[in-house]
């Protein structure tokens, strides 16, 4: 009887499918999965390290398992980072495997099970899984991510990711198209496109940037809806925003991971020319897609940021009105150039800025979710209230685990798109009704 095994995914969606293929190769090996870590015999936590409160939730989880005496494998970014702390603090932990280690999951559970305490950790990961590698996928069954490159060759000044992860390495269009065309035979009705900077996709493999050819060769996969996250405005040239405008099936949305909007700030954080691009880069997305969801990324309290600076940053975001704003207050990484600046700001006025940050992009967030009231719109059903019968759902304008919800009364299947009548909107949902689909084509 091999023994059974429960997996805890914490952190981004690079992660997720991490934690995907690792499912896949075990259940491929014939060892028993159980979602209930009680019934496991061992745990694999596949952490996050990217910030403080990311390392004290893996932390917290690693001790809770231990109190457990469950025997506990530690996978991801954290068992990267902190590989001889972890194996020292945590007498629990059976294993440890980095990042560009995770396929040889099966081999680590069997070296472990002969009585050997496992440290399988790349310093250089270099690994990518392509569409070979068995895949358990954890997501609602309609959405899939899909992993387009790994790793990043940017050096800004607060990540810690390239340490990580390794430097950026990209799939062949070929292998990336071969998983989309897999995924979309079991059902997937969106592909997320992930990596650290999807917008130089390719550039390592191709010596130059193959976004647009690769979205183009995506629009001949049978999925509905193709959307992108990671960004960078620079990497949005006329031929990606062409190939955005001509494939029908890629979604106008654009997850910009900003940052912030003074040039002085954007030079401490090594993103010098992002300063020169950002309102020419927004103004040029919203002409050529008129229908385009803008989501962005900012971290408040960078060191030595002043108040001056934090205004810039608010009437940025109150100028470009974006769909969606994610706010961070920054955290020192120790291994990045940022962690010894001086002029680190206390916790209690980055949290301030935060919040007035927020503050100020909610009216922006309900007015764009109220002007949805009226229409109908696409929405994908993920998931019902068994309770009430209510429907879970996203339109387009909503990423999976980062945007809103669509609250829907009407029936449908469970992964099918359907057309809904919004009827109300607060500042991050929107509320409506099925509508019969001949209404919703005729308009």
């Amino acid at each position: 009887m091999k023994p059974t095994i429960s997996v805890t995914h914490l952190g981004c969606e690079k992660n997720r499918i991490d934690t995907e293929h690792m499912l896949g190769l075990l259940v491929e090996a014939g060892y028993p999965v159980d979602l209930d870590e009680e019934q496991a015999d061992y745990v694999i936590v596949n952490t996050c390290s990217f910030i403080q409160a990311a390392r004290e939730e893996s932390v917290r989880t690693l001790v809770e398992l231990a109190e457990a005496n469950k025997k506990i494998v530690i996978t991801g970014c954290m068992a990267q980072h902190f590989q001889d702390e972890l194996l020292q603090e945590l007498p629990e932990a059976v294993a440890l495997v980095g990042t560009g280690d995770y396929a040889k999951i099966v081999d680590v559970i069997n070296r472990v099970e002969q009585g050997e305490r496992v440290k399988e950790v790349s310093p250089e990961p270099t690994y990518i899984a392509d569409e070979t590698l068995p895949r358990y996928r954890t997501t609602a069954e309609g959405t899939a991510y899909l992993r387009v490159a790994e790793g990043c060759d940017y050096r800004c000044a607060f990540c810690i990711i390239p340490h990580l992860r390794g430097n950026q390495r990209s799939r062949s269009i070929e292998s990336i198209v071969a998983e989309a065309e897999k995924l979309a035979i079991e059902g997937v009705q969106e592909l997320v496109l992930i990596s650290q900077i999807t917008t130089n996709y390719g550039l390592d493999l191709y010596g130059e940037p193959k976004l647009a050819e690769l979205l183009r060769a995506l629009g001949q996969v049978d999925v509905p809806w193709i959307r992108m996250h990671y960004a960078y405005p620079t990497g949005l040239t006329p031929p990606v925003i062409r190939a955005i405008q001509e494939v029908p099936n890629i979604l106008p949305y654009l997850d910009l991971p900003l940052q912030h909007s003074h040039p002085a700030v954007l030079r401490a954080m090594n993103r010098p020319w992002q300063g020169q691009v950002n309102d020419d880069v927004i103004d040029r997305i919203k002409t050529a897609l008129p229908q385009a969801v803008l989501r962005t990324q900012f971290i408040v309290g960078f060191p030595g940021e002043t108040d001056e600076q934090f205004d810039h940053l608010l009437q940025f975001v109150q100028h470009h009105e974006f769909d969606h704003v994610g706010a961070f207050t920054f955290s020192p990484e120790e291994g990045t150039p940022a962690y010894d600046l001086p002029n680190q700001l206390p916790q209690s006025v980055m949290d301030e800025r935060r919040d007035a940050l927020m503050a100020a992009q909610q009216p922006i967030s309900l007015k764009k979710n109220q002007a949805q009231v009226g229409q109908v719109v696409e929405v994908l059903i993920e998931q019902e209230n068994p309770a009430t019968g209510e429907l879970l759902g996203r339109s387009a304008r909503f990423a999976p685990d980062v945007d809103g919800l669509v609250y829907v009364q009407g029936q449908a299947r469970l992964a099918s798109i359907v057309p809904v009548e919004i009827t109300g909107s607060d500042v991050y949902d929107l509320y409506g009704q099925i509508r019969e689909h001949h209404d919703f084509f005729q308009g």
